[in-house]
């Protein structure tokens, strides 16, 4: 790293506390804790991968930056409880990244040979469960999904937690039966929806979109990209929709607007 970088860094770390100062920083920055800053995470990080995703360079410095601000300001806060700074996040990163790369830092020349990416990975995951004090003998399957569940967005974590049950062996013979859950659980909700209390309503729609998942993951497509799809393709359509209408969306009778949505349809079919 170039001394540039480090001042820069070195720059922001101070930039931040002074934010953070009890005198002269700023109020909002002050009231912050590492609760209330979690949704900035989540939507930082989201907004680094739809950076990445544009190819625009300059977009994905500015999101990079944005979300560095978040783990320098989580930082900055634990340090003033005397609870660990920016150095000890930095130094434990840097030795996990040491101790899960054997084939790159070790001195054992045995250890540095891997014959593939496959074994990479099959190795990073053997020292992160020696790490985590977990055996072969200890080593529960509902333990390391139960991690999926608290720490990844829910639709990713659904999909990891299935394709890992299932590669134990908790799976369905064929697609057959894995339709038959999905309307099963289809069938449930709707029942909940009419006679339940709104928490079981709750849990018989997860149930649903956990099946559609399974779906999902037997047919090779990925849940998370769909519906980011179609998020997309309805924000484009309400936008062609704005651009036809010559009054407020709001003012239009739902015939007229479904009018509108399918000539917003039309045109972006033309122009693909």
């Amino acid at each position: 790293m170039t001394n540039d970088t480090l001042a820069a860094l070195q720059e922001l770390i101070d930039v931040v506390a002074k934010l953070r100062s009890p005198e002269g920083g700023c109020p909002w920055d002050l009231a912050q804790t590492p609760e209330t800053l979690t949704p900035y995470v989540i939507e930082e990080a989201y907004e680094v991968v739809d950076a990445i995703k544009s190819g625009d360079k300059n977009a994905i410095a500015e999101e990079l930056g944005d979300l560095l601000l978040q783990v320098v300001l989580q930082a900055q806060i634990a340090s003033e409880y005397q609870q660990f700074s920016l150095k000890e996040v930095a130094q434990g990163i840097s030795q996990k990244l040491i101790c899960r790369h054997p084939h790159v830092f070790g001195n054992d020349v045995e250890t540095r040979h891997v014959a593939s990416i496959d074994e990479v990975r099959q190795n990073w995951e053997q020292i992160k469960a020696e790490e985590k004090g977990e055996t072969p003998d200890n080593k529960k399957l509902s333990a390391k999904l139960s991690r999926y569940a608290k720490t990844l967005p829910p639709m990713i974590a659904a999909m990891k937690i299935s394709q890992k049950a299932a590669a134990a062996g908790f799976e369905w013979e064929n697609i057959d039966g894995v339709w038959a859950k999905f309307h099963e659980e289809l069938a449930e909700f709707e029942q909940a929806l009419e006679q339940e209390t709104p928490a079981e309503q709750q849990a018989e729609l997860g149930d649903l979109l956990f099946s559609i998942i399974q779906l999902a993951r037997w047919y090779n497509l990925d849940p998370s990209e769909a519906l980011q799809g179609t998020n997309q393709r309805f924000i484009q359509r309400l936008q062609k929709m704005e651009a036809f209408a010559n009054r407020p969306l709001s003012d239009y009778t739902l015939d007229e607007l479904e009018a509108l949505w399918q000539q917003a349809k039309a045109k972006l079919a033309q122009e693909r």
